[in-house]
């Protein structure tokens, strides 16, 4: 592996009060395995789809219960200066830089809207194993905000993308890119969205066959949010597992329909 662009997104985590419970729930929907707890670092246990990393779960720290929502790290190769750039761009370091013996370095920030995310100096640990296109692995994000433009000035100005606005009426969808390359969507939340769920990064997972995983995953306690549906980008679903996290489910082989058109945004 090599250490990925800054900006590009390198892995992700939950913590789950019941942290046996979700286990069971992502290894029946997006058949992960686990490996062994590492009481050193809080219980934290990372998850495997055909034996490489993809994700990991924990349990909760004290004072951190509640509900459940997945975090996405972004990649730095110099994470006080990014700690730095996310103050000075109007965000809030929720968690300051610690060293996580020789696997990396870590944070946990927010953009000026209250969207959360994490970021990741590499070390030892660079990220995601599997690749984008295999089941089970991360696949793709998007924040979803309700104030757009505190976003799309916040992101751009701490991590070295560019971005572009998708075309049309029905949704207000922008993707940023570093090196050219799309890395991050940015979706405003409608008023199809309650009150009280916050602004927050939405993971996709790959699956072979989303409704069949839909199918598995509400079996077993997931909320359906959305879909399955369609799209230029693959047939996806959003739910929430029986924990409260928010996550979707990507088939990128099954592509419908042309994309709408990107404009440049300066």
């Amino acid at each position: 592996m090599t250490v990925q662009p800054q900006g590009t997104p390198v892995w992700a985590d939950a913590m789950f009060a019941d942290v046996e419970g979700a286990k069971n729930f992502y290894g029946e929907v997006l058949g992960w395995t686990f490996g062994e707890a590492s009481s050193e670092y809080g219980n934290y246990t990372q998850a495997f789809a055909d034996g490489k990393a993809v994700a990991a779960v924990v349990p909760p720290m004290p004072g951190q219960e509640g509900t459940s929502q997945w975090c996405l790290y972004l990649a730095s190769p110099d994470l006080a200066t990014t700690a730095a750039a996310i103050r000075a761009s109007g965000g809030q370091v929720l968690m300051e830089p610690m060293q996580v013996a020789d696997f990396g370095s870590m944070c946990i920030a927010s953009d000026p809207g209250g969207v959360v995310f994490g970021v990741w100096q590499a070390g030892t640990h660079e990220g995601f194993e599997a690749s984008k296109e295999q089941p089970g692995a991360y696949c793709w994000a998007e924040v979803f905000t309700r104030d757009p433009a505190k976003s799309d000035a916040f992101f751009p100005a701490v991590f070295p993308y560019t971005a572009q606005q998708m075309a049309g009426d029905q949704m207000d969808f922008r993707i940023y890119r570093v090196q050219g390359e799309p890395v991050l969507g940015r979706m405003k939340m409608t008023e199809d969205f309650p009150p009280e769920v916050p602004p927050y990064i939405n993971v996709y997972f790959n699956a072979a066959d989303v409704d069949d995983t839909v199918a598995r995953a509400t079996k077993l306690g997931a909320v359906l949010r959305y879909g399955p549906v369609d799209s230029p980008f693959g047939r996806f679903a959003a739910l929430s597992d029986p924990y409260g996290a928010n996550f979707s489910v990507l088939d990128t082989t099954r592509l419908t329909g042309e994309a709408p058109p990107l404009t440049d945004v300066s």
